[in-house]
């Protein structure tokens, strides 16, 4: 019987803080380490990626390059590829992508790129050179691999891998104090948008909408959690909408899991969106979810059975697709329901395989 192959991959992550594309670096190179591949992760010191890993036992490597174009840090990775005998290198973000093609510059080591936005590339040298350097670009959804086409990526280049999430875990949901004390009365209805307050995410979407569900469900309370440079923006929307006492902002939260699985009605407010890995945690959780048709969501989000859609800059639609859901206990029962076994299609293990797949393709 052929002995299954295994391989020693660098995954590279420069990123600063814990978002998404960070839970998926390390949900992936677990899941890769316990079938048996070594993976090391390169990751800043001291950033919560580099010790969540150490935590996972994954061996990890400091990369904490000064500019995108480090030549230094790029040196020393150059030298952990050798010493390992690293068989891919795999860039999990934009800024990696760069000091990982500047530390395979010269060797036979392949490159794999993962793509999770769905903004076009730079159309300049610097980009078109370090994306050139890529063996294989894994786009987290056709959306994204379609954006890469135009964007004069090759097809054959381009492989679909969706992001995952773990359905083995059990998260309890967010007390009723925890809630309360973030603003959201106890009789409340709590619809919960777990996201940066950054443009493409489209906060004040989000603010417009629960004006809208409050016309429909007047105990509904809108609960924003995370951070970013927007907040002044989503203050200003809901001050004007005399919504102060019924949009909450929670900043950013170590427990956001725990307060999505509390949550009636889960959103994202996108206009731009690679494909919204938090609503597989809203699946998996087993809630309901109204969300917009940016980007990749859609092939998330079946329509009327795992979730509901409106188009995107639309609150007056999206915000119909959450008081639905409010207002219609059995539309709601089906799509808990359905929810979890939607999100098995996306399980960390079906991320694993088909991962694995790009690697047997770049390094044989």
């Amino acid at each position: 019987m052929l002995r299954a192959v295994t391989y020693r991959v660098l995954h590279v992550d420069t990123e600063r803080g814990w978002r998404g594309g960070e839970r998926q670096t390390l949900w992936l190179a677990s899941e890769l380490a316990r079938r048996g591949h070594v993976c090391l992760v390169a990751a800043r010191r001291g950033e919560p990626l580099a010790e969540r890993a150490a935590a996972a036992g994954l061996d990890v490597v400091e990369c904490s390059p000064a500019s995108e174009v480090d030549p230094r840090a790029a040196f020393r990775l150059r030298r952990v590829i050798r010493e390992r005998k690293i068989d891919v290198v795999h860039a999990h973000t934009a800024h990696a992508v760069a000091v990982g093609a500047l530390a395979t510059l010269g060797t036979r080591i392949p490159m794999v790129v993962a793509r999770r936005v769905d903004f076009p590339l730079r159309d300049n040298a610097g980009t078109r050179w370090k994306y050139g350097r890529a063996a294989a670009i894994v786009a987290v959804s056709e959306a994204v691999a379609g954006v890469l086409r135009k964007s004069g990526i090759a097809p054959e280049r381009i492989h679909v891998v969706p992001d995952g999430v773990d359905i083995h875990r059990r998260v309890t949901p967010a007390s009723r104090d925890t809630l309360e004390a973030l603003g959201v009365p106890r009789d409340a209805r709590a619809v919960v948008q777990v996201a940066q307050l950054v443009g493409h995410k489209d906060p004040v979407n989000f603010v417009r909408a629960m004006a809208r569900v409050r016309e429909r469900v007047p105990q509904a309370h809108g609960l924003l959690v995370g951070e970013g440079p927007l907040r002044a923006d989503v203050e200003r929307e809901i001050h004007d909408l005399g919504l102060q006492s019924v949009v909450h902002l929670a900043g950013y939260r170590t427990d956001a899991d725990e307060l999505l699985a509390a949550a009636d009605v889960a959103t994202l407010s996108s206009r731009e969106e690679g494909m919204g890995s938090v609503l597989l945690d809203a699946l998996a959780f087993g809630i309901p979810v109204a969300a917009t048709r940016a980007g990749g969501i859609p092939e998330v989000i079946v329509n009327g059975e795992s979730g509901l859609l409106a188009e995107r800059e639309n609150p007056t639609a999206l915000g119909d697709a959450i008081a639905s859901i409010l207002l219609d206990a059995a539309l709601a029962a089906r799509l808990r329901d359905n929810a979890p076994v939607r999100a098995k299609e996306f399980s960390v293990e079906r991320m694993a395989d088909r991962t694995v797949g790009v690697y047997e393709r770049v390094a044989g």
